[in-house]
């Protein structure tokens, strides 16, 4: 194995012959790493939250989009969907331990994310000042 561990994973999944579309990195990641699954996750992580009150945190996710996001989370088994018998019924949203367990891989990302942002601005800036050689 490789000193550098992301490039030794791949390239044994890679010798093995995986199959890219089944791999588990990318299948986790590709819900992990849409916007609005982090962001659900962020919301939930402070507290229980009802539908509208996700709402009201991110005003520019749809209700479907919302309804959607919520619903693969379950799926996935990283949030817990809690019916109240209340007259209406109130439902709560809420991490499971799963869940919770991709708080601070989501921590470690954002950090980084928002320590290189000027970086990554910078660079595409530079990027598409160059005329593309098509």
């Amino acid at each position: 194995m490789s000193d550098k561990p992301l490039a030794g994973s791949f390239a044994a999944w890679q010798a093995s012959g995986f199959d890219a579309a089944a791999c588990p990195v990318r299948n986790v990641l590709d819900r992990i790493g849409d916007k609005w699954t982090m962001l659900t996750l962020a919301a939930l992580a402070a507290a229980p939250r009802r539908f509208s009150e996700l709402h009201r945190i991110m005003p520019d996710i749809s209700k479907r989009m919302l309804t959607q996001t919520l619903r693969n989370l379950e799926r996935d088994g990283l949030a817990t969907r809690h019916v109240f018998p209340t007259k209406p019924p109130r439902v709560e949203y809420r991490l499971s331990a799963l869940g919770q367990s991709v708080l601070e891989p989501l921590a470690s990302l954002a950090r980084w994310a928002e320590g290189n942002y000027p970086g990554i601005r910078e660079a595409r800036a530079r990027f598409d000042a160059v005329p593309a050689d098509d």
